[in-house]
C-alpha cells in the first residue's frame, strides 16, 4: 500500500492539511535526518522559516535503548521520572551520560547548521516534522524540547502514523497527519521511495530555506527565478523546476535515471550545490507519469534524449538563459540519454557529467559527443565502473574518470554523495562559467 512517491511528495500533501497556518508567524521543524526533505516543502508551501530540532536520548547506562530523558538544544531537559525511580541512576551516573550525549548533539547540530543561529521560538507557533510517526517517542521529546525552547504552541505533523499512537501524544497540542493506515507495518513501507536522506542534503535544504529568510522570518528579496515549468515537447508537456541565478551565465539540465524524478533527493541535493556556485538548474521529468508505467520508455534512451533535447531548445528560448552555457547532467539510465542528445550534429552542449551513469547506452554515438565528459562512479560500483571504462575508451572529447572509493550505485555512503557533487560542481564551473571557477550566486544582491 504505497501512498506516497517520496519524502517531497509526502511533503507537499502534508503541507495541504496546514495550509491553514500560511503566512502565519510559525516556525517549521523537521527532524533529521527524513523529516527535513518534508519539512523543507511544507515550509516553502506555508512561506515559514525553517530549522531543524536536534535530540538526543539519554539511555539509562545499563540499558541503553531505555531511555530516562532526552536533551534539545539551549539547555531543554525532558526526563522520565518513573524510569529514574525504578533504575536507580545515580547522579555521577546521569551525569556523565548527559554530558556524553551533549557533546553528541552539539557536534550534530554544528555539522547541520554550519553556523547559523537557532531560529529564536520564543513565543511562537512551531511545527515538528517528521517523515511518519512509528512509536512516536522521538517525536514526543522533540515537541516537549521545542516547549523548552520557548514555543507558545507545538503542533506535531508527519505524513503517515498508527491512528492510536496519535491519539496519546500529550507533548503536541495539535496532531496532524496525512493518513493513518491499519493495520500500520513500518513508516517506508507507505513510500515508494524511502531511500535515505544523507547529512549532505540535510545541510543543502537547511541553506535554501535560509536564503529565504532574515533573522527566522521569511523575505522576498531574492531576484532569482525557482519555479516550477511545464515544457510543450509534441504531444505531451514534461514538468520540471527551473532555478536560474540573477544574472544567469550556465544552466545545468538533470536527465534522472529509472525509477526517478524530478524530485529525487540526490539530484536535488546535487543542483543545490551546482546552485551554489553560482549555476542555474533545470530538473526534469522526461517522461510523464502515464509513459513512465510502461518500462521499455525507461530504457529508450533515443526518446529520453529527443526530449532533453527539445528541453534544451525550450530553455535558451526563455531570456533570462538565452546565452548561457548548456550543460547535462545524467544519473544511471539518464547519462546515455544525455550523451546521446550531446552527440546531436550542431548541438552548443558545453559539458556533460554522468554520476553512476550508464554511458554505454548510449551506443555507437558516444564518438560523435564533443562536450567535455566527467564520468563519475562509486568505487563499489565495479559493474557500472567496468562499463563507464569501456565507454571511455569509445569517447573522442576530452574525458575523465573519476572514481568515489566506497561508493555503491546510489552514493547512499556518508560523504559519497557530496563528494560527486563536488566534482560535477568543478567540471561544470570549469566549462560553463567565464572564468572556469565556481561562484556564489548572493554576491551583488
Amino acid at each position: 500500500m504505497v501512498v506516497f512517491a517520496d519524502r517531497v511528495d509526502a511533503g507537499r500533501q502534508l503541507a495541504e492539511r496546514l495550509a491553514l497556518w500560511r503566512g502565519q508567524d510559525v516556525v517549521v521543524l523537521g527532524l533529521p535526518r527524513g523529516g527535513v526533505p518534508v519539512a523543507y516543502e511544507v515550509a516553502e508551501a506555508l512561506e515559514a522559516p525553517l530549522d531543524v530540532i536536534v535530540v538526543r536520548k539519554l539511555g539509562v547506562p545499563y540499558q541503553p535503548d531505555l531511555a530516562m530523558g532526552a536533551i534539545g538544544e539551549g539547555g531543554a531537559r525532558v526526563l522520565e521520572p518513573h524510569v529514574l525511580a525504578q533504575a536507580r541512576v545515580s547522579s555521577e551516573e546521569f551525569l556523565a551520560v548527559e554530558q556524553r550525549e551533549l557533546a553528541a548533539l552539539e557536534l550534530r547540530v554544528a555539522r547541520l547548521r554550519r553556523g547559523r543561529e537557532r531560529i529564536d521560538l520564543l513565543g511562537r507557533t512551531v511545527i515538528v516534522v517528521d517523515d511518519g510517526i512509528a512509536t512516536g517517542s522521538t517525536a514526543r521529546v522533540a515537541c516537549d524540547v521545542a516547549r523548552h525552547l520557548g514555543a507558545a504552541k507545538v503542533i506535531l505533523a508527519a505524513p503517515v502514523a498508527p491512528a492510536e499512537t496519535i491519539r496519546d501524544i500529550p507533548e503536541a497540542d495539535e496532531v496532524v497527519c496525512v493518513s493513518t493506515p491499519e493495520p500500520f507495518r513500518a513508516v517506508g513501507y507507505f513510500y515508494r521511495d524511502f531511500s535515505p536522506t544523507s547529512d549532505e542534503e540535510v545541510i543543502a535544504l537547511l541553506d535554501a530555506a535560509a536564503r529565504r529568510t532574515r533573522e527566522g522570518r521569511v523575505v522576498d528579496s531574492s531576484p532569482d527565478c525557482d519555479v516550477d515549468v511545464e515544457i510543450p515537447v509534441g504531444v505531451v508537456t514534461l514538468e520540471g523546476h527551473l532555478h536560474l541565478p540573477a544574472p544567469a551565465q550556465g544552466v545545468v539540465l538533470f536527465a534522472h535515471g529509472s525509477g526517478s524524478s524530478r524530485h529525487s533527493p540526490r539530484n536535488r541535493f546535487v543542483a543545490s550545490v551546482l546552485y551554489q556556485a553560482g549555476l542555474g538548474t533545470l530538473l526534469l521529468d522526461l517522461l510523464t507519469p502515464e509513459e513512465e508505467l510502461n518500462r521499455t520508455n525507461v530504457f529508450d534512451i533515443e526518446l529520453l534524449a529527443g526530449r532533453l533535447s527539445a528541453a534544451t531548445q525550450w530553455l535558451l528560448g526563455r531570456p533570462d538563459a538565452a546565452s548561457c552555457r548548456i550543460g547535462y547532467f545524467g544519473a544511471s539510465t539518464g547519462a546515455g540519454a544525455a550523451l546521446w542528445a550531446a552527440a546531436d550534429e550542431g548541438t552548443q552542449i558545453a559539458a556533460v557529467v554522468s554520476r553512476g551513469g550508464r554511458p554505454d547506452l548510449a551506443g555507437s554515438r558516444l564518438g560523435a559527443v564533443r562536450a567535455p565528459t566527467l564520468l563519475i562512479v562509486g568505487g563499489a560500483d565495479e559493474a557500472v565502473l567496468a562499463l563507464n571504462r569501456k565507454a571511455q575508451a569509445q569517447l573522442r572529447c576530452p574525458s575523465e574518470l573519476a572514481v568515489v572509493d566506497g561508493a555503491t550505485h546510489l552514493f547512499e555512503e556518508p560523504g559519497t554523495l557530496a563528494a560527486a557533487a563536488n566534482l560535477a560542481r568543478d567540471w561544470f564551473a570549469r566549462y560553463l562559467l567565464p572564468d572556469g571557477s565556481p561562484q556564489d550566486p548572493a554576491v551583488g544582491r
